[in-house]
C-alpha cells in the first residue's frame, strides 16, 4: 500500500535546529525522524512513501535520492498550507498502490501495529480506521467515542476536564479507503474536524487502541522523549547502548558522567562534565566541568568549559 506522511509544518517548536534544516531529516539515533515515523510499517507492506511537505523540499529530495532506503519516496509539495485534508488530497496524484492508504503524522514515534490495524480495518469493512491511544487528561486533544463493536461513533474536541466521554485520542496513524481520498476537496481543510465526524456519523469509521509507547517528537522535550524511547526499545541498527545511553561510535569514551543521552559521531566531552537527558549531534565539542540537562546540542556546536545549561536547543555551529 501507499503511505502518506504529513510533514507540512515548519518545525518552529524545534528552532534553531530547524532553521534552514528539514525537521523530517533530524536524526533520532541512527535514522532520520521521517524513517522513525515510517518504520512502524513492515517494509513488505510499502509500495511508496509520499511526504506532504511545504519547505526544505530540495534538501529532502537530495537526501532521499542518495539514501539506501528500501522504498520509493516522493515529495508532494504544498505551495500554501492546505491543512491535513488538503495535503492528503494533493498527495493523491502521487499514489500508485492499491487498497487503503496509510496516513502518518510526521512527528510521531510509536509502537502502533499496522498489521493489526489493517486486519481490523478489513474485518469491520470500514472506510477509515484510526489508531487510538489512551491518555489520562484528554483536554488538549480530540477524543474518540469507541463502541464495543470496534466502531467510532463520535468525536469531542478538547473537552473541559471532567466532561470527556472518552480517554482515547487519535494517535496520528490511520487507514483511508481510496474512495474517501477521491472525494476530498483540494482546498484547505481538516480531516479531523471536517471529514472524520461525517464518516463516523455514517457508521463507516473503525478504531483500534494500541499499547506500548506514543511520542509526538515535535517539541524539544518530546524529541528527547522520542530518543529515549528508541534507546529503551532497541530501535537502532548502528552504534551501541551502554546503560541508558546510545553512542554512534562504539569506541566512544569519556571520564564524564552521562545518563539518558544519545551521542552521535565525532563528539568530544571534556573531563568532569555531567550530561543528563540530552541529544548531542555529530561534531559537537563540550568542554570540561560542564553541566547539561535536557538539552538538544546541534551539529558542530561548541560549549565552553564550566558552562551550566538546561532545557535549551543549541543551534548547529553555535558557540556557547
Amino acid at each position: 500500500m501507499d503511505v502518506v506522511v504529513l510533514a507540512g509544518g515548519f518545525g518552529t517548536r524545534l528552532r534553531p535546529w530547524t532553521e534552514g534544516r528539514a525537521k523530517p531529516l533530524l536524526p533520532v539515533l541512527d535514522k532520520t525522524l521521517l524513517e522513525r515515523v515510517v518504520e512502524c510499517v513492515p517494509p513488505k507492506l510499502i509500495d511508496r512513501v509520499v511526504i506532504a511537505a511545504g519547505y526544505s523540499i530540495d534538501e529532502m529530495q537530495e537526501f532521499f535520492n542518495s539514501s539506501d532506503i528500501s522504498y520509493d519516496v516522493v515529495i508532494s509539495v504544498e505551495d500554501d498550507p492546505l491543512g491535513t485534508g488538503g495535503a492528503i488530497a494533493k498527495a493523491l496524484e502521487h499514489l500508485t498502490g492499491e487498497g487503503p492508504v496509510l496516513v502518518l503524522n510526521g512527528d510521531l514515534v510509536s509502537s502502533v501495529n499496522v498489521i493489526e490495524l489493517l486486519n481490523h480495518h478489513q474485518e469491520k469493512e470500514a472506510k477509515v480506521t484510526l489508531s487510538l491511544w489512551h491518555v489520562d487528561d484528554p483536554s488538549r486533544f480530540g477524543v474518540c467515542g469507541l463502541e464495543s463493536s470496534g466502531m467510532i461513533t463520535r468525536f469531542q474536541e478538547k473537552p473541559a476536564p471532567g466532561t470527556e466521554f472518552s480517554n482515547l485520542i487519535n494517535a496520528g496513524c490511520y487507514l483511508i479507503e481510496r474512495e474517501v481520498l477521491e472525494s476530498l476537496s483540494s482546498e484547505k481543510h481538516s480531516m479531523e474536524r471536517e471529514v472524520f465526524p461525517v464518516i463516523a456519523n455514517n457508521g463507516d469509521m473503525a478504531g483500534l487502541e494500541f499499547k506500548g509507547y506514543f511520542v509526538d517528537a515535535g517539541t524539544p522535550s518530546s524529541f528527547l522523549d522520542a530518543t529515549k524511547v528508541c534507546i529503551s526499545n532497541n530501535r537502532y541498527s548502528v552504534g551501541i547502548v551502554d546503560g541508558n545511553n546510545w553512542y554512534s561510535d562504539i569506541n566512544f569514551s569519556t571520564s564524564s558522567s552521562i545518563e539518558g543521552t544519545s551521542i552521535s559521531n565525532d563528539v568530544s566531552i571534556g573531563k568532569n562534565s555531567i550530561i543528563i537527558d540530552c541529544v548531542i549531534l555529530s561534531g559537537a565539542k563540550i568542554g570540561e566541568n560542564c553541566t547539561l540537562h535536557r538539552c538538544l546540542v546541534g551539529e558542530s556546536s561548541i560549549i565552553s568549559s564550566d558552562s551550566i545549561i538546561s532545557d535549551r536547543v543549541i543551534g548547529h555551529g553555535e558557540i556557547v
